[in-house]
């Protein structure tokens, strides 16, 4: 029977975490029990996947003895419904990923085996005969991971105005440190990304993290507004200062005082009305279109543009210390192909959102759909997505399958996937790992080296050995990839 092998361990500290052991094996579980009760950690256990389940479930409603269960190891043959089974059905619960880590555990794993566990989730293997030194230093890993995921939703609950700031990518991480940091302070803050990336998600939650959050958030789109009443808008008129001004007219400055004033598209504001905003900035007064005395207002300033402001100082079109003025704190929000594990966050939100808004049932998503749509670019970015699933969750049945996906989000999948009639993409080489697997000899952990040696060739060779891209493709750092090649023995002309 398999046991855990004694070994010295590199680590140390306690594992603070509650860990259910699903085994089948009595003396698996009685042994992992020691083991990491030993080293600090709470362990419940279950010797079939349906109890197991039912404990799961039981943590997330929030009815389990104790608090949720922060991590599953889970041998992957069992009696009944199996650890894949299990992670499936995990998968569905978590809306599209499973809602803690899971470690699986197996003696007789296959290829295919571990190309649908990496599918659906699976945060690490373990192999029979368990090594102590592996099994703690995995669990602390992923423990690590469910904790540092804890933090940012506790974040991003603190942040009231950022519940649609969704994502648990590095970049979306930074951003919502960054508007922590600054959100409570005064400071002004330029926001650049491209259109469709959520600047005005971002300083609604800067606005809500401040001590202004119980006044006005005044949004003003600058490209919106003619130009020849700009001024009119931001700082109001005097009744007869123009034609048709019957009446005095409080601006939008005025609107805001206490409170947040977000100059959306700034970048588009003609020089005169910049102008304007700088002596509003500088002196903290405003006079109204034929006014004739000043007011003073209170208004901390949030402007955002998808433009390169540097540059339009540069050919004269905005005004340089308005700029410096501004730019006190500059934040960027990532574009969404830089952040492709976010994508199924996304998507399984804005599938409830859209049934929600249109009366429709709630559907879930099929795994095909969204490996289909993390393989998208999105040129539009969130408000693109958001608007693509709105279609889909309209048009499907019960499930959104990759029927429902948009040709030309599929077309363009593939030509990226295969430029120049090159190798087909990933979904195309794990099919072909299914159906011509490395020798069974191989171990779990030589499988796994297989699979990714194979994935990265294949990325390198789609762009051209470009290290950086292939990285940003992979959702990885440089670096990381880098050290990931030197340790898969991977050089250009050879795998």
């Amino acid at each position: 029977m398999p046991a855990v092998t004694e070994a010295a361990l590199d680590d140390s500290g306690e594992l603070a975490g509650r860990i259910l052991v699903l085994d089948d094996e009595r003396n698996i579980r009685r042994t992992l029990r020691m083991v990491l009760e030993g080293e600090g950690a709470t362990v419940l256990d279950a010797d079939t996947a349906e109890r197991a389940l039912e404990t799961l479930r039981a943590g997330v409603e929030g009815t389990l003895e104790g608090g949720p269960v922060e991590l599953l190891l889970a041998d992957v043959k069992l009696p009944g419904m199996s650890g894949l089974e299990l992670l499936e059905r995990l998968c569905e619960l978590g809306g599209g990923t499973p809602p803690l880590p899971v470690i699986l555990i197996s003696g007789h794993a296959t290829v295919s085996d571990a190309v649908r566990a990496t599918r659906l989730g699976a945060f690490d293997f373990f192999e029979k005969p368990l090594a102590r030194d592996r099994v703690v230093v995995g669990v602390r890993n992923a423990l690590r991971h469910y904790n540092a995921e804890r933090e940012l939703r506790a974040l991003r609950a603190r942040l009231h105005g950022s519940a649609e700031l969704i994502g648990e990518s590095e970049p979306m991480q930074g951003l919502l440190k960054q508007i922590a940091k600054v959100g409570p302070t005064r400071a002004r803050v330029l926001i650049q990304g491209e259109s469709g990336t959520g600047k005005e998600l971002v300083a609604r939650a800067m606005h809500e993290a401040s001590d202004r959050a119980g006044a006005n958030f005044v949004k003003v789109n600058c490209a919106a507004i003619p130009r020849e009443l700009i001024e009119s808008e931001l700082f109001g008129h005097e009744r007869g200062a123009f034609t048709g001004a019957t009446g005095q007219k409080r601006g939008l400055f005025e609107l805001a005082d206490g409170g947040t004033i977000f100059l959306d598209e700034i970048g588009d504001m003609d020089l005169n009305a910049q102008a304007k905003v700088l002596r509003v900035l500088q002196s903290g007064e405003l006079m109204r279109v034929g006014g004739e005395r000043p007011i003073k207002v209170d208004v901390r300033v949030i402007a955002a543009t998808h433009r390169n402001l540097k540059e339009l100082v540069s050919a004269g079109e905005f005004r340089e210390d308005l700029y410096f003025r501004l730019a006190v704190v500059p934040i960027t929000v990532p574009p969404l192909r830089d952040r492709p594990g976010d994508v199924a966050l996304l998507c399984r939100h804005y599938i409830d959102v859209a049934c929600r808004e249109n009366g429709v049932a709630g559907k879930p998503i099929a795994r095909e759909a969204t490996a289909a749509l993390e393989a998208y670019r999105w040129p539009g970015n969130v408000r693109e997505l958001r608007n693509v699933m709105e279609r889909m969750s309209i048009l499907s049945d019960a499930e959104l399958t990759l029927e429902d996906v948009p040709e030309d989000i599929i077309n363009a999948t593939r030509e990226r996937a295969a430029p120049d009639g090159g190798e087909g993409g990933l979904a195309e080489l794990l099919a072909e790992l299914e159906r011509d697997p490395p020798p069974s000899g191989l171990s779990l952990k030589a499988l796994r080296e297989s699979i990714e040696r194979a994935i990265i060739h294949q990325r390198l060779g789609e762009f051209g050995w470009n290290v950086s891209r292939t990285a940003e493709s992979l959702g990885v750092e440089r670096t990381h990839l880098h050290k990931k090649m030197k340790l898969l023995g991977i050089t250009r002309g050879g795998v």
